[in-house]
């Protein structure tokens, strides 16, 4: 039995070896992600994670558990996902800006073809955010790889007033969950 997260980001393998989980297979889904319109937040992230988890299977043998997760940031109803460009990070952070707005990860363990589930949701309150410190901020290329274009853990978090909610959750990962969800399929931590 192995386990196998099935993403890239770089914060969810760092947030796995720090939680105790040291040795893991790395193996990305990247047949890409497809929104459904009109699919309540949690939903939509839960439906993305199951995806995901689902396309990785199909590399691993029955007896690996697979962890899949996905984020999507939500203002106003409205899925922010990866900014495309420069000038789609600028429109996003403007957007959040002086705002809050809802963090949902959607995680999904898989063995042999059973799965878990679940949503986590987080709201994220930004402070006022000038032209300036939006132009500076994407000139770093944190915000280009992270939905709603900013990254909490990193230089983003100038920007954060407040969180309700898992912090780690904001990040991609909601911890507390995953721990519970790995108890779920006999693995303590």
């Amino acid at each position: 039995m192995n386990i196998v997260l099935a993403s890239g980001s770089p914060r969810r393998y760092e947030l796995l070896k720090m939680i105790g989980i040291e040795n893991f297979i790395v193996i990305p889904d990247t047949s890409g992600e497809e929104i459904t319109p009109g699919l309540p937040p949690d939903e939509q992230v839960k439906k993305l994670a199951n995806e995901k988890a689902r396309n990785v299977s199909r590399v691993c043998s029955k007896d690996d558990i697979i962890i899949a997760a996905d984020t999507l940031v939500y203002l106003d109803g409205e899925p922010l996902g990866k900014p495309e460009s420069r000038s789609d990070a600028a429109i996003m952070l403007s957007r959040l800006s002086n705002r809050h707005h809802t963090v949902y990860t959607g995680v999904t363990l898989l063995r042999d073809g059973v799965d878990i589930t679940c949503a986590e949701k987080t709201k994220v309150y930004f402070r006022e955010i000038s032209p300036d410190e939006i132009s500076a901020y994407i000139k770093t290329d944190e915000p280009m790889d992270k939905a709603g274009a900013y990254a909490a853990q990193g230089r983003g978090a100038l920007f954060i007033k407040r969180i309700e909610g898992d912090f780690f959750n904001v990040m991609g990962f909601p911890l507390c969950r995953l721990s519970t969800m790995l108890k779920d399929f006999g693995v303590t931590l």
